[in-house]
């Protein structure tokens, strides 16, 4: 190393390890930091450091380039070579009397002088991410990064320390969940437009109309909905169902809309809030026009399963059939076979009941006397036939799709369905019949 770098830092312990946090510039951790397996000797080491960097690391590149409001959390580096060269400061306190009275407890510089090498222990998508993001553009190396640094030594000792080091990162560290990231991020188009209908949607941002919290603790602690409706719920959908919806629902928006991590310009959140809003407006409509219906009904958790005729509920109340209806209308719309009001016309004659084809597919009855109760079947190939079962009813393609869909239910539901081949042929093109 030509020459020396000096990186103001703390030091700090915690258990049995001694560590150092200090503040970096991008541009010296891509010219002083590595990765294991620049490094050469152990390959063990290296492997394991080197495990799951790849195309990923282009978004973080891509999201430093062009996000003004990127940030990066700090990453933990190794000192190859054991404790790195640190040298404890005393403050001037005569200036500021006792304002900085303890404030230099522990503080120090870190020297960086070709003495020791230091890779990535955790954070290493980071570090790729940050050297080509400089390579690109040299001015964002005057930006900085939080950095932690722990020794590792190259004896057995030393690499099962820092082996057991990672592990335990990697093991303990929580990431957001999907619903999280709905209820935060700033970036993702679909997850602002969520949001945003949650706030200003006549029908959305009404109490109760979607799950958003699944459970409040007695001291504040919230838990954010899953993916389901409980039986008694009264929701109409959940966060996290609303932002498939809205992400199937999106098609032909402004591409910025699908970059999930660089937040498209207001003008294009604008347009596609009015176009989605409007959207989700006319398929509440057109599945058995649910919003005037859970609007009227006194108890919409009957709504979803009336009490003794479980199959008589409605679809359009089950998460599950919404995910396949938005799905499958995405691609009727992208493959040209309809256009967006006809669809809608289509999905208006369907028989909005539980029981009734094609939602029999994800549904079980299991008469009980004089009532006639049931449940849903969550199995994937369920979900799979009811979305073949859908194309084949709103837009066939071809014989064969249809042959495939009705196999497909009989292979589920060990049952022949109840709609004929020739009945569900009659929308082939050419052979639409009105």
């Amino acid at each position: 190393m030509p020459s020396k770098t000096f990186v103001p830092a703390f030091e700090a312990k915690v258990g049995n390890w001694t560590y150092y946090s200090c503040l970096m510039s991008y541009a010296a951790v891509a010219r002083e930091i590595n990765f294991a397996h620049d490094l050469g000797g152990n390959q063990d080491l290296g492997t394991m450091i080197q495990r799951g960097v790849g195309a990923r690391t282009s978004e973080i590149t891509n999201y430093l380039l062009t996000n003004e409001n990127r940030f990066l959390g700090a990453i933990i580096v190794a000192a190859w070579g054991g404790a790195p060269e640190y040298i404890p400061l005393e403050m001037d306190k005569n200036a500021e009397g006792e304002v900085l009275a303890g404030m230099d407890r522990n503080f120090g510089v870190l020297t960086f002088d070709g003495t020791h090498q230091f890779f990535a222990l955790d954070g290493q998508h980071r570090l790729k991410a940050i050297k080509d993001a400089v390579r690109r553009d040299p001015e964002l190396g005057r930006e900085d990064i939080s950095v932690i640094v722990v020794p590792h030594f190259d004896n057995e000792a030393g690499r099962r320390r820092t082996r057991r080091l990672f592990t335990n990162i990697n093991r303990n560290a929580v990431k957001t969940t999907a619903q999280e990231n709905i209820a935060l991020d700033e970036d993702d188009g679909f997850a602002i437009l969520t949001r945003r209908l949650l706030d200003d949607h006549k029908f959305l941002r009404q109490d109760g109309v979607v799950q958003v919290f699944s459970k409040v603790g007695s001291e504040g602690e919230l838990k954010l909905a899953t993916r389901q409706v409980g039986v008694t719920g009264t929701a109409w959908t959940t966060i996290g169902v609303l932002y498939d919806l809205l992400t199937d629902l999106g098609f032909g928006l402004h591409d910025s809309m699908n970059k999930t991590s660089q937040r498209a310009a207001d003008d294009v959140l604008d347009e596609s809030y009015d176009l989605l809003a409007q959207r989700i407006g006319e398929l509440l409509e057109a599945c058995g026009d649910m919003q005037a219906r859970y609007e009227a009904h006194s108890a919409p958790k009957d709504l979803r399963a009336p009490k003794g005729r479980d199959g008589d509920g409605h679809p359009f109340m089950r998460p599950a059939v919404q995910v396949q209806i938005a799905r499958a209308a995405r691609h009727i719309i992208e493959q040209k076979l309809l256009g967006w009001p006809e669809l809608l016309k289509r999905l208006s004659e369907l028989d909005w009941r539980m029981s009734a084809a094609p939602f029999s597919a994800v549904w079980q009855e299991t008469p009980d006397g004089a009532s006639r109760k049931g449940k849903m079947i969550p199995a994937k190939e369920n979900n799979q036939a009811l979305y073949e079962l859908l194309l084949v009813h709103l837009a066939p393609n071809s014989r064969a799709g249809i042959d495939r869909a009705l196999r497909a239910y009989r292979t589920v539901k060990n049952d022949r369905y109840p709609v004929t081949p020739d009945e569900l042929a009659k929308r082939l093109p050419g052979l639409e019949t009105t």
